[in-house]
């Protein structure tokens, strides 16, 4: 017993956790339902030792992540959500990672997938091959297809204008060109890509891929009337044939990469052609939740134009976890962000010449180094003034001080009676005398002391403006709308006794006897509530004499107790005199000398000689403006970066609410190590990132770029592309029917051609894959003629549609660019405004001219061309779908524009014939010619001219 006494106790090490045996039958249990083969949440796996090991920090089981999530210490995110780990499940992950985490490989249950192993992702390089049609050919072949043979001359005429320029061909252009020779052929082509109508009609294309409108879209609807310059852009670098690279750099950084130019700004419409949340921004400060969200959501727009567009990747399917197909990171997508973060979509200066431009950025530049120089000065002198300047400043920003009172005579205005309640409603209204157009309205508000007010007594919190011919305003009442949302909507700050302006666009045609104002929601005075106003003044023109002077009133209401208080007192010219301008130069002048004070005489010459200068430089003529992407100088709710990027983000889950760590700008990292793209950012301005971004996007290494415009431009020659998908070249889209000819066209587009879209086209419309027939072969038994053994017998677009009717009428306007048309009246905006397409004339000459230079709106498009498959402003439309509807028959028939303008195609043509001739480009047959003039004998010959455009095969091209 002595002896076992003195053996010593020994203890066994505990076996090392195995991973095969203990850890995996956890995850599979707990983990892979999530983050497993099937579904990858946050892109994150624990079925491939690759990922999972990425949340584990080895021998540190407190500091990984993984550990955290499954034990509960992440007390927001528990994992897994449904089905908690036992304890003894948690401690044995605690020893496995505090082990060392041990994973032996050769052991997972799957295979990381590479998602970079397809085509999109692979380098250009020029397959052999001289021509399309050695491409087409082999793959026929291949096939066991049959090319079909070469069309004639009347259908191939008839598919290059409509291809090329988007307008039918007249008799005389038939004429003239009938004897189509391929030498004959190919000067048609020429010659057709010489006309202007040729940007007219493929930059329609280009504006349905980056959806391009001229209203913001969302809840308001506003219209932006300066956005036109950019589509006029389009169409100026298309007919100029501007080599691709810089036409894309142009839109993303002109301003940056091409100053001094005025394709530099208008270019710049790009960013900002999509929808736009006018709430979010304009009536949203950044700092709210809303705001962030609209400023997240305007962001992920301009990135989808400018990657989805040009390379056809879906990089906004990164926004909330890594991509699920494509080598696309979270973090690279908010890279993306950083690279708008300096902008927003605002109104830019810029005038409508090179010249006057470089002048215009001269002069910027050298007024921007002045006024630094000033700045630099100024702010050690402030910063000596202290309190006593900041308070003048203050002083400054503020309304004139109530204590001076403005009134120079004792008629003060219209005051309502009292009410014990701020929701009543009252209403003053002025008699013009006779019905007028309206333009402008101004009122002027009170002052009085009372109640310790003063300024702005009695204007009320809310109200709205309206016109009529009726007294009572019970019919015929137009809403004036500028303003309405900050007036009606929202309540009205107390605009002291500054005037209140509002009134309509001069293009509005509102007309009305009577102007009346509506308070909803009276202003406050002492326990109870009014409505006063001081003038009330109404303008038909900017400059025109006040309408309103003098003339009688009438109200809901009133107290009349002159001659400080009645109704006559709205229209008798007489308002406070507000002193506010004059006493505000007098606190800049004390400020001025305050600061100045603090000064030696060398800083006091600099000073005076730097503002000399300022005040010598020459003025410019008033600037055009273009609704772009650019950096916003703004106040209130939408105040923008003036210049200052905003930080970004990456946001967990997408959620702004849930921001992680900031990244810098970039691209997508994965293509930049496979194609070589450096992402280089030159500068601390904002633009300097637009700039990087433009060049990494038009590198010669980036073959998406290269591959999808020339896919773009082939399916609009054939009606499908060589990848079926035009806006997505990931691995969720097509593959090419022909990736050799795809990569021929590429390379050969940048290198030989210069990135020359009219060389591309002539290149595409010269080959005999081109000037095939479209019917079939008999072996020809491909339904969707993938691989092109025939021409596609397509449906003109709608805008084509329109645009031949006008001209087959003898009445298409062919003015070229400036504001665009609208085909509706605005009527009744109260929330947003009402596009109402029925209310226009037809005959309005202003609304003859090309469809490319419609005025579109979001959120109402117009009915006829809905109706034709025109494309949605508010999506990024790769391909228009091709519909056919008993609608459209209808529409073709009776629609106001074709019935319109049949009456026009009738006295136009004259005869049956010749407007058989106009609208198919041919002869009739005896049998066509026979049943139509019989039906013009009986139903007149405008409403065979409404037959004749009809007919199938005025929509159609063959």
């Amino acid at each position: 017993m002595r002896f076992l006494a003195l053996i010593p106790f020994c203890t066994v090490p505990a076996l090392a956790v195995d991973f095969v045996r203990e850890v995996r039958p956890i995850f599979e249990k707990h983990c892979y339902e999530c983050h497993g083969a099937e579904k990858q949440k946050n892109d994150y796996r624990l079925d491939i030792k690759a990922v999972a090991l990425k949340h584990v920090t080895p021998r540190k089981s407190a500091e990984s992540q993984l550990f955290r999530f499954v034990s509960g210490l992440e007390k927001d995110t528990p994992m897994p959500p449904k089905s908690k780990l036992s304890s003894a499940e948690i401690e044995t992950l605690k020893r496995w990672i505090d082990e060392g985490a041990n994973w032996p490989d050769g052991v997972d249950v799957a295979k990381l997938e590479d998602k970079t192993d397809w085509w999109a992702f692979k380098p250009l390089s020029k397959p052999q091959g001289g021509a399309v049609d050695d491409f087409i050919r082999a793959k026929l072949q291949e096939k066991g297809l049959t090319p079909a043979p070469r069309a004639n001359s009347r259908t191939l005429i008839r598919r290059l204008y409509f291809d090329l320029t988007g307008l039918p061909p007249t008799p005389s252009d038939l004429s003239d060109w009938s004897d189509l020779s391929d030498e004959r052929y190919e000067k048609l082509v020429d010659h057709l890509l010489a006309s202007p109508r040729y940007g007219e009609r493929w930059a329609r294309h280009w504006l349905d891929a980056v959806h391009y409108g001229e209203t913001h879209g969302y809840d308001k609807d506003k219209p932006r009337m300066n956005a036109w310059p950019y589509r006029d852009y389009v169409i100026r670098a298309l007919n100029n044939d501007k080599p691709y690279a810089r036409f894309i750099e142009e839109q993303i950084a002109g301003d940056a990469l091409y100053p001094g130019t005025v394709d530099g700004i208008t270019a710049l419409g790009f960013i900002a052609a999509g929808p736009w949340d006018y709430i979010g921004h304009a009536e949203v400060p950044e700092t709210k939740l809303d705001g962030k969200i609209a400023r997240h959501l305007d962001r992920d727009d301009m990135v989808q134009n400018a990657i989805g567009t040009v390379c056809s990747l879906t990089v906004q399917c990164a926004q909330c976890h890594y991509h699920k197909f494509d080598p696309i990171s979270q973090e690279d997508y908010y890279s993306l962000h950083a690279v708008f973060a300096g902008i927003d979509r605002t109104e830019v200066d810029y005038y409508p010449d090179d010249a006057s431009m470089q002048k215009f950025a001269a002069l910027q530049k050298q007024k921007k180094q002045i006024t630094d120089t000033i700045t630099a000065l100024e702010e050690p002198l402030k910063k000596k003034a202290g309190e006593a300047y900041t308070y003048l400043s203050k002083r400054i920003d503020g309304a004139a001080e109530k204590s001076a009172n403005p009134n120079a005579k004792p008629d003060f205005g219209y005051h309502s009676a009292i009410s014990p309640t701020q929701d009543a409603v009252k209403w003053v209204q002025v008699d013009l005398g006779k019905s007028v157009q309206v333009e402008r309205i101004v009122l002027k508000p009170c002052y009085d002391d009372f109640g310790k007010i003063g300024g702005g007594f009695g204007f009320p919190v809310r109200f709205k403006i309206e016109v009529s011919d009726d007294p009572t305003f019970q019919t015929g009442v137009t809403l004036v709308w500028r303003k309405h949302d900050a007036t009606f909507m929202n309540d009205f700050a107390n605009p002291g006794l500054k005037p209140f302006e509002s009134g309509t666009a001069g293009d509005d045609g509102v007309t009305g006897r009577f102007v009346r104002v509506t308070a909803v929601k009276l202003a406050p005075r002492r326990n109870d509530y009014i409505f006063a106003l001081a003038e009330m003044e109404v303008y038909d023109s900017k400059t025109g004499p006040n309408l309103a002077a003098g003339r009688p009133v009438t109200s809901l209401d009133s107290i009349e107790a002159a001659p400080r208080w009645r109704k006559a007192n709205l229209t008798d010219g007489i308002a406070p005199e507000s002193r506010s301008e004059e006493d505000k130069l007098k606190l800049i002048r004390e400020r001025d000398a305050l600061m100045l004070a603090q000064a030696d005489e060398a800083t006091k010459t600099k000073l005076r000689e730097a503002r000399k200068k300022r005040d010598a430089l020459p003025q410019l003529p008033a600037p055009q403006k273009v609704y772009a992407g650019a950096v916003h100088y703004g106040s209130g709710a939408f105040k923008g970066t003036h210049g200052i990027p905003r930080t970004i983000q990456v946001l967990k889950r997408g959620d702004v609410k849930q921001p992680a760590q900031e990244v810098s700008p970039g691209a997508v990292s994965t293509l930049g190590r496979l194609f070589d793209l450096p992402f280089q950012v030159s500068g601390d301005h904002e633009a300097a990132r637009r700039a990087a971004l433009a060049k990494w996007i038009t590198d010669k290494n980036n073959a998406l770029t290269w591959r999808s415009i020339v896919n773009r431009v082939w399916q609009h020659h054939f009606g499908r592309g060589l990848v079926e998908t035009a806006n997505d070249f990931g691995r969720m889209g097509a593959k090419p029917s022909h990736p050799e000819l795809l990569d021929w066209l590429a390379v050969t587009f940048r290198d030989d051609m210069g990135g020359s879209l009219k060389k591309l086209h002539k290149l595409i419309v010269m080959s005999e894959t081109y000037r095939r027939t479209s019917f079939p072969t008999r072996s020809g038994n491909e339904f969707e003629n993938s691989f092109y053994a025939h021409q596609t017998r397509r449906k003109l677009d709608a805008e084509a549609i329109r645009d031949s009717i006008l001209a087959v009428s003898g009445k298409l306007d062919l003015t070229i660019g400036g504001p665009s048309f609208q085909d509706f009246i605005i009527d009744k905006p109260q929330h947003s405004p009402h596009y109402e397409y029925h209310l226009h004339d037809p005959e309005d000459p202003k609304s003859h001219r090309r469809s490319i230079y419609r005025f579109i709106v979001r959120s109402q498009q117009q009915p006829f061309m809905t109706v034709l498959d025109c494309a949605d402003p508010s999506m990024r439309v790769d391909k228009r779908n091709e519909s056919l509807s008993p609608l459209q028959a209808l529409a073709m028939m009776n629609n106001g524009l074709t019935v319109t303008m049949a009456k026009h195609f009738a006295a136009h043509a004259g005869s049956v014939r010749r407007a058989f001739q106009l609208a198919l480009a041919r002869e009739p047959t005896e049998e066509e010619i026979t049943a139509l003039e019989a039906y013009a004998k009986r139903e007149g010959l405008e409403n065979a001219c409404r037959v004749i455009l009809n007919l199938n095969e005025f929509s159609f091209v063959d």
